[in-house]
Order: C-alpha cells, then structure tokens, then sequence
C-alpha cells in the first residue's frame, strides 16, 4: 500500500466507539487515531467473519448495539483483543 493518502474519509463516532479506539491506540502504542483506526480496518477487512448481508443498515455496523436508550455494551470489543 503506497504511503500517499489520496482520500479523506469522515466517520461521526459515539463517545463509546472513540473510547474503545483510543483504548486500542494506547493499548498497541500507535501513533495516532488515524493509524489506529487503519489498522482496525484492516484486521476486520482480513477476517473471515464479514458480514456484508444485503440491505444492512450503516447502524447494523456500530461497536455498539443500540437499543431504545441509544448504544449498549459493545458487540466484541476490539480493545480485549
């Protein structure tokens, strides 16, 4: 992969979701939240498990579940792992 970043890619997180990234920054001494947030994407891109179901909704896709009171505890949280 070419060290060019030619695209800017804009994600609103809940403060939960921005927790469990730093949470994984620190955890794996990465220099910033963009690299970590890159890694994540590529750690889940390369897993077996994608569920790329047809119709999903983008909050289908969250850390979290959400209920009727906004996010829960997180599905699997990256940060354990």
């Amino acid at each position: 992969m070419s060290d060019t970043r030619g695209e800017r890619l804009q994600v609103m997180l809940s403060p939960e979701e921005l927790a469990i990234i730093d949470d994984f920054r620190f955890k794996h001494r990465m220099p910033t939240r963009a690299a970590a947030v890159r890694e994540l994407l590529k750690m889940g891109l390369g897993s077996l498990a994608i569920d790329a179901t047809a119709g999903a909704k983008s909050s289908d896709y969250g850390v979290f579940s959400r209920g009727p009171d906004g996010h829960a505890e997180p599905k699997d949280s990256p940060a354990e792992h």
